[in-house]
């Protein structure tokens, strides 16, 4: 089959900006919809799959007949992913279009090619697009942008929660598409029916209007225990900054909360002291406050002070005493080590005192001291029901050993009235919005949105589900495990980590005010999300095991495997699951036949199931392999298999720095019958982030390439792959690099054609005829890498080769004349030469390269009588600094078509700084290959010269 883009070249660097800057993306985001760990940013996503679908040039040698057609037409590709993945463009019908286009041109190709297929009608309808699997679902963004791209989409996972996640986005959409709403605001509105309702807009309109009723409601029946507080003017009497809101009642955001147990001091057991991590409120300049506890008699109470705190190292350490003490009783320093506060919250002796009320004022945020009336409504709160659902695994590290087991004893009494009131409201609103459906004159077929409905029931089933989604976002934000952010004046939410944390001082949010965690911000969140989902093909979402799923049978797959041992998903997913099954099971009662996430066919190499680690790298790896076995056997031939695997875990072993994790998939994935055509690191760090070295660990995931292994692969011996790799990996090194692959990524991405040599054979023997293990291929791999970069320095002149030998031993340090010396010998130059050619320094017996820094701004290549390809690379370097890519294309423009041997040289110097840790000067090159198309597209402008000068190397 026909080679794909993919498995050719990709615009890495663009999909990688794209997806960084998709993290400050908020409104809209499907991230809105519902929580979810790990998820793929939607820019990788759709720029995977595209390029999975659309041929490589080098494939139609009709149309594209040269090498230069070939890359100019992978160019055009890759503007079109480039435009593709941008924010913008996520709705952009021109631009979603043309990548549609795109792929209907390279599936009707096929098509014709194999019109005389044994399956021909099967498998290649050139009317019709095979439909995208996704065994792994997760958060749903690979199915997600397979619809956006005209692909109808399968989602199936284990967890019942990505489960639903996966029908709210692709499933739902599509059933109640160009649907006017039905709630009777938007039925007054003149023209609501001639109205043309885009996709998913009139079900999200009925998502906000219903989410806005269920507020009003709850407010009617549980607004008294979240009462606002009147400022009087003896409270103003001792803070004067109150006297502008004496008689007002201002609105509480937040009441913030110190846990407590009874003093270890005999002389004060009767006092519950608290544990507070810090007494500070905010820290922002000019905006300061702080509590302070005041001892009245053999008890004590909190006042809260604005202004810098006098005693700033005890206001910020609250009554901390250090980990080993971890508090101190605020009546006697008496120290209260963990065993004692442990001992006491197992025993149930573990409570909350009012420390600080915070009220929205009128240019921010006003502190006050706790009342006796604001902590007493808190306690009369009564809820009828709460989640007895068992804490599991990493859920458990932290809060049991407080005496914390079960789901509800993570949420205060009024936390729990108000989650248990928005979610039988969320049953009510179902029922009026069926109601009004039928009013709106939608059918009465009797069938639910489970069994396929797509009449009043369903309807009313579909906008219940996005209510208990935004139930569901409360719970991560009115739990006793939210904290207050100091600096910014806010809450921050339960899960601001994969686990679940525990918090002393935590934060109790107003689900009726206007600030963080207030109940409406969460309907909001979800219905844009809903109003931009794509709608535009069939979508299904089904719970099932990977392992022994046949969904993917003759489609498209790309996927998202769980990551070793990163992530449970299912111990953190039982938190929402409690508050989702409340509302839906009777619903969607197969999906939440279970009183808990199903765990123990979930793969990930836990411990604490399996009894043991390397039980649980077995269950990991069999498992895998297994679910991966299924893909090669069933997924289209024509398409290879796109898997994303985090690359993070590693581990120092005798041999190196490894990565356990990373080895044992691509094991799996061997061993199920794949075979490698590419590795793409996709990154959604920062660009210029660094992480050591040898594994490339910044990035955040990495693209693995799979096609089915030929059935009758042959053996080869160890000798025979190397001399493979070492005459295939220097080409594939040099398309890399041509593709403009950051030097960062380099390493990583020459794995892909490392091991498609290695999977092209069944297996690969060593002298003593045992078959080698894939971090022994990984090895080979790198060490071939390194000698091929090696081998490009051929490409340089004398001066830039010792400069290049000087840096790998000294960077830009200080070292004896005389080992320069000899070395400039060996390299067919001389010191003198390269001080007169600008690179180097001398002076007193010691010699150094120049940094770039230190170059003479004023110079010109024109007038260069020793130019060499280091100076070059590292006055680039001077010039994007200090004046960006505009001045850096003026200087390609007077280099011609040698800078790109300056960009070579930057690949291995990075290479260099990565081995020998040298942080600082790595970011540099690898900024300058970064920014390398940008600088030729600019470059290639009509730039004018000062007069008198010509560009100095002509092109071609």
């Amino acid at each position: 089959m026909k080679k794909k883009l993919i498995e050719v070249a990709l615009p890495l660097d663009a999909i990688n900006k794209a997806s960084v800057r998709e993290k400050s993306i908020r409104h809209g985001h499907p991230s809105t919809l519902h929580l979810w760990w790990a998820r793929r940013p939607l820019a990788a996503a759709r720029a995977v799959i595209f390029s999975q679908m659309v041929d490589d040039p080098s494939e139609h040698l009709e149309l594209f007949p040269s090498e230069d057609d070939q890359e100019n037409e992978r160019q055009r590709l890759f503007r079109i992913i480039e435009e593709l993945v941008k924010w913008e463009n996520t709705t952009n019908e021109k631009v979603l279009n043309q990548a549609r286009e795109e792929i209907w041109k390279s599936w009707r190709y096929t098509c014709e090619e194999n019109k005389d297929h044994p399956l021909a009608d099967e498998l290649f309808n050139p009317d019709k697009l095979p439909a995208f699997h996704d065994p792994f679902a997760g958060g749903g963004a690979l199915p997600l942008e397979a619809q956006r791209l005209g692909l109808e989409a399968y989602a199936s996972d284990l967890n019942p929660v990505a489960v639903l996640i996966n029908k709210a986005m692709i499933e739902i959409p599509p059933k109640f598409a160009g649907q006017p709403p039905v709630n009777p605001e938007s039925r007054k509105q003149k023209g609501i029916d001639s109205r043309k309702w885009k996709g998913a807009e009139g079900l999200a309109e009925d998502v906000r209007y219903y989410g806005k009723w269920m507020r009003d409601e709850a407010e009617k029946r549980i607004g008294h225990l979240y009462p606002k507080i009147e400022i009087t003017e003896e409270m103003a009497k001792e803070r004067p900054d109150l006297e502008q809101y004496v008689g007002q009642k201002l609105t509480v955001i937040a009441w913030l909360w110190a846990r407590t147990v009874k003093s270890s001091n005999p002389a004060f057991k009767h006092v519950d002291v608290p544990l507070a991590s810090t007494f500070m409120l905010s820290t922002k300049k000019g905006k300061e406050a702080y509590v302070e506890p005041v001892i009245d008699g053999d008890n004590y109470r909190f006042t809260v002070k604005v202004g810098k705190p006098t005693n700033a190292e005890a206001a910020n350490s609250g009554t901390s005493a250090g980990k080993r003490a971890a508090f101190k009783c605020v009546m006697s320093g008496t120290p209260l080590p963990y065993d004692y506060i442990r001992s006491e919250g197992q025993a149930g002796r573990m409570d909350a005192r009012l420390m600080t009320i915070v009220a929205e004022g009128k240019r921010g945020r006003v502190y006050l001291a706790p009342t006796p009336e604001m902590e007493n409504i808190a306690l009369t709160a009564q809820p009828e029901w709460k989640p007895d659902t068992l804490l599991h695994g990493k859920c458990r590290v932290n809060v049991s050993n407080y005496g914390m087991d079960t789901y509800g004893d993570l949420f205060t009494p009024r936390q729990l009235v108000a989650l248990t009131t928005f979610s039988d409201l969320v049953l009510e609103a179902r029922e009026r919005v069926k109601k009004d459906a039928l009013t709106a004159g939608m059918k009465n077929d009797g069938h639910t949105l489970d069994t396929g409905g797509t009449g009043a029931q369903a309807y009313a089933d579909a906008v219940m589900v996005y209510l208990a989604f935004a139930v569901d976002k409360c719970s991560d934000y009115w739990s006793a495990l939210c904290s207050w952010h100091i600096s910014g004046e806010k809450m921050r939410n339960t899960f601001g980590r994969q686990a679940l944390p525990m918090v002393w001082d935590y934060t109790e949010a107003n689900p009726f005010c206007d600030s963080t965690g207030n109940f409406i911000a969460m309907v909001n969140w979800i219905w844009k999300t809903v109003g931009t989902t794509p709608a535009n093909e069939i979508g299904n979402a089904v719970q099932a095991d990977a392992s022994v799923q046949n969904i993917s049978r003759k489609k498209l797959v790309s996927t998202d495997p769980p990551y070793y041992d990163n992530i449970s998903y299912a111990d953190l997913s039982d938190y929402f699951y409690v508050w989702l099954r409340r509302s839906l099971k009777d619903t969607f009662p197969n999906l939440f036949a279970t009183l808990a996430v199903p765990k123990a066919e979930e793969l990930v190499a836990t411990p604490y199931r399996h009894g043991s680690k390397k039980q649980a790298e077995s269950f990991f790896m069999n498992g895998m392999t297994e679910a991966m076995h299924r893909l090669a056997e069933q997924a289209h031939e024509v398409f290879p298999v796109t898997i994303y695997y985090a690359f993070k875990q590693s581990e120092t072993e005798k041999g190196g720095t490894a990565s356990t994790g990373w080895e044992t998939f691509l094991e799996a994935v061997i061993q199920a019958g794949f075979a490698l055509t590419g590795t793409w690191p996709m990154r959604t760090e920062l660009g210029n982030r660094m992480i050591s070295t040898g594994n490339n660990a910044l990035a955040s995931s990495i693209v693995l390439v799979c096609r089915p292994q030929q059935t009758n692969a042959s053996i080869i011996t160890r000798r025979d792959f190397l001399s493979l790799l070492k005459n295939e990996l220097p080409e594939a090194l040099k398309h890399l690099q041509h593709g403009n692959i950051a030097p960062v990524d380099l390493a990583q991405a020459a794995i892909g054609p490392g091991m498609a040599v290695f999977t092209r054979y069944s297996k690969v023997l060593d002298a003593e005829g045992k078959a080698m293990t894939v971090r022994e291929a990984l090895s080979l791999i790198n060490q071939t890498m390194a000698e091929a970069l090696a081998e490009q320095e051929g490409d340089f002149d004398a001066d830039s080769r010792w400069a290049l030998a000087w840096f790998e031993q000294y960077g830009f340090a200080e070292a004896e004349y005389g080992i320069a010396e000899t070395l400039s010998k060996a390299k067919n130059t001389s010191v003198s030469g390269m001080v007169e050619a600008g690179i180097l320094a001398s002076k007193a017996g010691k010699v150094r390269l120049l940094k770039p820094k230190e170059l003479p701004a004023d110079w010109d290549p024109a007038k260069d009588s020793r130019l060499t390809i280091w100076e070059m690379a590292h006055h680039l370097i001077r010039v994007l600094d200090a004046g960006g890519e505009t001045a850096a294309a003026e200087l390609v423009a007077k280099l011609g078509n040698k800078a790109d041997i300056a960009r070579e040289l930057a690949y291995r110097l990075y290479t260099q700084c990565e081995r020998k840790k040298r942080a600082n000067e790595a970011l540099a090159y690898n900024a300058l290959v970064q920014s390398w198309p940008e600088i030729i597209r600019l470059s290639k402008e009509e730039i004018e010269l000062p007069e008198g000068q010509t560009q100095l190397f002509k092109e071609g």
